[in-house]
């Protein structure tokens, strides 16, 4: 996909990340970095064998990696030198205090002497040893990534410029090659639609040794070229870990309401005979259409009678604009459809839907087509990154209350910050919402 924004007449061109292939790029990068920081450490280890056993040291040497992965040394995409260095100390003073503490405690100053020897030898060498490692992916072609530079005409390539020249924070500006982050500047970040969706990675950027950009400070933003304002793709990873947790709540909970699910069509078919399940196509991801399964609430002649009260109500009127709802619908079934829908009991069969791969538990509501035709298309593009879901932000908080503008802010929120901590503190505040009826209409 390639969209195009202009910003002081210039054109930006931003091309979608291949999402499987970045994040194989990046785990090969992280697997090349762990083992030059495997050799640094067997050296290390080596110089340091005169005070204890290669084995004796191994957890430190361990711990050293993963304290270095945890701080973002590996790969340290993106830091500045003195970022790199404060990094470096900091791992090994926090391997230093796990692995000296036991020892120490228990008199044993000879292993406890050995791993600060071997700890302080890994720190000289780190640094020679990055030096080195990156050299050699460079010339490889392993390091660097493309990048998108979005900032006026003027300061676009001063900002190129540098980036090429310091080829060690792994950002190489390309415009006409895909690129998985955008390098911006505060004045555009500012201006609407400045920031194209589809990257990995956005950051308005800090000013640099050499260039004045924003007047943020690096230390404002940890040390790295600027601040990370969003993360607008998940890897593949993150898709499954997701697609698990719908079906391992969809599953039980199907089982659980099928009874549930026998009695509420029975008092529908009771009220107004007829059909008691109905499916409405309704936009999915990727803009694929999902027959949305739902336990019928409303009269089979549902549209007529909600245009008979429009045309007659200008108060109706208002109130469908605003909120595409009403709080006295006349199409809904008397009892059981209030029922049904204060408690969000027609919604049950749509656990369908996320078993068959169509919905997910949590997301943006599948909106009618004349709902979204009342968002900006820009918008409508962003709901289509992400599957539907059977309850979002929306259910929890404002739901029919909620106006356009408040129910794109919800579905926004969600879909920038999505997460697997996100869903899991939805689904729990769902049912309180559900039984309070916060909201519902």
């Amino acid at each position: 996909m390639i969209t195009s924004d202009r910003l002081h007449g210039a054109p930006v061109t931003a091309f979608a990340p291949q999402g499987d292939r970045m994040i194989r790029a990046t785990l090969s990068r992280i697997a090349i970095m762990v083992l030059a920081e495997a050799a640094v450490l067997t050296l290390a280890m080596q110089i340091a064998s005169g005070l204890a056993h290669a084995s004796e040291l191994l957890p430190a040497a361990v711990t050293v990696i993963a304290v270095r992965l945890l701080l973002g040394l590996i790969p340290g995409r993106g830091l500045h030198p003195h970022e790199i260095m404060r990094r470096s100390v900091a791992a090994v003073a926090i391997a230093g205090a796990v692995c000296i503490m036991l020892p120490a405690l228990q008199g044993d100053t000879r292993h406890a002497g050995a791993i600060a020897l071997f700890l302080l030898v890994a720190l000289a060498l780190h640094h020679p040893a990055r030096l080195v490692v990156l050299a050699l992916m460079h010339r490889a072609g392993l390091w660097t990534i493309n990048a998108h530079v979005i900032a006026d005409r003027d300061q676009a390539p001063l900002i190129e410029a540098f980036f090429r020249r310091n080829w060690r924070y792994g950002l190489m500006p390309n415009a006409g090659r895909p690129a998985t982050v955008a390098l911006v500047t505060d004045d555009a970040q500012a201006r609407p639609g400045a920031l194209p969706e589809g990257y990995a990675q956005v950051f308005v950027l800090a000013d640099t040794p050499q260039l004045r950009i924003s007047g943020l400070k690096a230390a404002n933003a940890g040390g790295a070229i600027g601040l990370r304002v969003t993360h607008l793709r998940h890897g593949a990873g993150a898709d499954r870990l997701k697609r698990a947790m719908d079906l391992a709540v969809a599953v039980p909970a199907l089982i659980v309401s099928l009874p549930i699910m026998a009695l509420a069509a029975l008092a529908i078919w009771i009220v107004d005979p007829g059909p008691v399940f109905y499916a409405q196509p309704r936009e999915g991801l990727n803009g694929r259409v999902v027959r949305v399964l739902k336990l019928r609430s409303m009269y089979r002649d549902a549209e007529a009678r909600l245009e008979d009260l429009l045309r007659s109500d200008p108060a109706a009127r208002r109130e469908w604009d605003a909120h595409f709802k009403l709080r006295r619908d006349p199409r809904i079934l008397p009892i059981v459809g209030n029922v049904l829908r204060r408690s969000s009991l027609d919604e049950l069969p749509q656990l369908l839907n996320v078993i068959m791969g169509g919905m997910s538990v949590v997301g943006p509501r599948p909106f009618p087509d004349y709902h979204l035709a009342a968002m900006r298309p820009e918008f409508r593009r962003k709901r289509c990154s992400v599957p539907p879901g059977i309850t979002g932000l929306w259910q929890i908080s404002e739901r029919s209350q909620a106006d356009l503008a408040q129910q794109e802010q919800l579905d926004a929120f969600y879909i920038d910050n999505r997460s697997v901590w996100l869903d899991l503190s939805i689904l729990l505040r769902t049912l309180p919402a559900v039984i309070l009826g916060r909201g519902a209409c």
